[in-house]
C-alpha cells in the first residue's frame, strides 16, 4: 500500500473524526440553549405576574422589572441568533459529511483504467459527479445565508 494512499486515508479518519467532534459540541451547544430558553421563560412569567399583579408597587420597581423583562428578551433573541447559526453548522457538516462519501465513491470509479469500465461504471460515475455538484452548490446556498446573515447583524 503506497504511503501517499495510507496518508490520505489517515487525513480522511481525522477530517472525519473532527466533523464528528464538531457535532458532539454543537449538539452539547444546541441542549444548553433548550435550557436557557426555559429559564428565561420562567424568569419572564415571574416578572409578568409581578408587573401585572403589583398595583401599589412604586414606579421605580415596575421600571426595574421592565427592564429586566427587556433583557430576558434580549437575551434570548441573542441565543435564538445563536441557535440559527448552530442549525447552519450543523447542515454544513452533513453536507460535508456528504460530500467526503461521494468523493470516495467518484475516486474509486476514476481510479479504474478507462478500458475496463463498464457503460454502468461511466453512468454511475457521472450520476456521483451530479450529486456531488448539487451538495456543493447547497453548501454554497449555506455559506450565501451565514454571510446575509452577518451582514444583516452589523
Amino acid at each position: 500500500y503506497p504511503t501517499w494512499k495510507r496518508t490520505l486515508t489517515r487525513r480522511a479518519r481525522e477530517a472525519q473524526m473532527k466533523r464528528f467532534c464538531k457535532a458532539q459540541a454543537i449538539q452539547r451547544r444546541l441542549e444548553e440553549i433548550e435550557v436557557t430558553f426555559r429559564e428565561l421563560e420562567q424568569k419572564g412569567i415571574k416578572l409578568e405576574k409581578l408587573l401585572r399583579d403589583e398595583d401599589g408597587t412604586p414606579a421605580d420597581q415596575k421600571t426595574q422589572w421592565m427592564n429586566q423583562l427587556l433583557y430576558l428578551v434580549q437575551k434570548k433573541n441573542s441565543l435564538m441568533s445563536e441557535e440559527s447559526d448552530l442549525m447552519i453548522a450543523v447542515q454544513e457538516l452533513k453536507l460535508e459529511e456528504q460530500q467526503w462519501q461521494l468523493d470516495q465513491k467518484l475516486r474509486c470509479y476514476m481510479n479504474r483504467e478507462e478500458s475496463l469500465k463498464t457503460p454502468e461504471d461511466r453512468a454511475a460515475e457521472q450520476e456521483i459527479l451530479v450529486q456531488l455538484l448539487e451538495v456543493v452548490n447547497k453548501r454554497n446556498v449555506l455559506i450565501h445565508i451565514q454571510e446575509e446573515k452577518r451582514l444583516s447583524e452589523l
